[in-house]
């Protein structure tokens, strides 16, 4: 792609994102999303592959009808109410109608069909812009209007998205399909808490942010699309294996990783709350996602690969590619824990 229209494009991207931080009027906030979709349509076409026009056409159209219902709900709003400001969301079926768009472009559960297929058809570099930076727009939308949604359905839509995130990824042999079945997994985390504690929302999904860049640029450093392919990443480069398999542990929540943090704060929460049964049921749901991440540590660290050769090739494959942010992000997906009374402390 031409280094000038890639510019622009992630401008775009980076310009519809502030426009919905930014705004606090909902036809603001609809065309920062709307920028946003429109910058990463030509990303993520733009190997001309029948998948990734097929993930791509699938993803506009998604996305346009979740547009197209936040406009629908907000203008019902302003219609009842007189305001378009985000803060004053009284009509309860707008507010539905609104939540219901919101999750649908967020991919959680049960508007989470479009996720796994569209991630399969891009590269991981697109996946990876697909699976972090379109989540913070709609996260901000839910963030700001969190005090107008039914706390019950909000913890439906969270215990859903656990549960489907943690069975989905089961049965996948296709890395990119296992890592959106995560962040799917992951949204309900973020969503069960909002009604709660909305900072813990923005730690787990800053948190979640972390992991998945350090899990999305591994693959991609090591060429790895499928399980199979895991199992020869040990004789090519066992250091980023070593990395690669404490990524997808700390993706799990194992202690003592970065990714034990916001499950350790929202199931303390909940708790304090006074919801013993679903932080327990969220807590069980956990361990389903943390045996396909097994999965993938053990195929990565523990099995080889069927091969002719009776020893392993003295050589190592170099690679052109920059690992300078691989190298960052798996530190931070790795070490973060001791810090935790620390952001605790300035969160609260």
């Amino acid at each position: 792609m031409n280094p000038y229209v890639l510019a622009t494009l992630l401008s775009s991207l980076g310009l519809g994102t502030t426009l919905t931080f930014a705004s606090s009027h909902w036809l603001l906030a609809w065309m920062g999303l709307e920028i946003n979709t429109l910058a990463i349509v030509p990303l993520m076409a733009q190997h001309h592959h029948p998948r990734a026009v097929e993930a791509t056409t699938k993803y506009f159209l998604i996305q346009a009808t979740a547009a197209a219902v936040i406009l629908f709900a907000s203008t019902t709003n302003a219609w009842i109410t007189g305001e378009w400001n985000m803060v004053n969301m009284s009509d309860p079926v707008a507010t539905t109608m609104i939540l219901a768009a919101l999750s649908l472009k967020v991919g959680l559960a049960p508007m989470h069909f479009w996720m796994p297929e569209v991630l399969q058809g891009l590269d991981l570099l697109t996946g990876l812009i697909l699976s972090t930076w379109q989540k913070l727009a709609p996260f901000a939308l839910i963030i700001q209007t969190s005090q107008a949604f039914d706390p019950l359905l909000l913890t439906a839509l969270g215990l859903t998205s656990v549960l489907v995130g943690g069975w989905g990824g089961l049965n996948q042999t296709q890395l990119r399909k296992i890592l959106a079945y995560s962040s799917i997994a992951h949204m309900g985390w973020m969503i069960i808490i909002l009604q709660h504690a909305p900072h813990l929302t923005f730690l787990a999904l800053l948190m979640y942010i972390l992991m998945t860049s350090a899990a999305f640029l591994t693959l991609k450093l090591s060429y790895a699309t499928k399980v199979g392919a895991l199992a020869t990443t040990w004789s090519k480069s066992p250091l980023l294996t070593a990395t690669a398999a404490l990524v997808l542990l700390s993706l799990g929540g194992l202690p003592p990783l970065t990714g034990f943090m916001p499950k350790w704060f929202i199931l303390q929460e909940l708790a304090k709350q006074g919801l013993p049964l679903t932080a327990t049921v969220m807590a069980l749901a956990a361990l389903i996602s943390l045996y396909f991440y097994l999965r993938l540590c053990y195929a990565m660290t523990l099995t080889v690969s069927p091969n002719t050769a009776t020893s392993t090739t003295p050589w190592r494959t170099q690679t052109n590619q920059v690992s300078t942010p691989l190298a960052l992000f798996t530190v931070m997906a790795l070490g973060l824990l001791p810090v935790a009374p620390t952001v605790m402390a300035l969160v609260i």
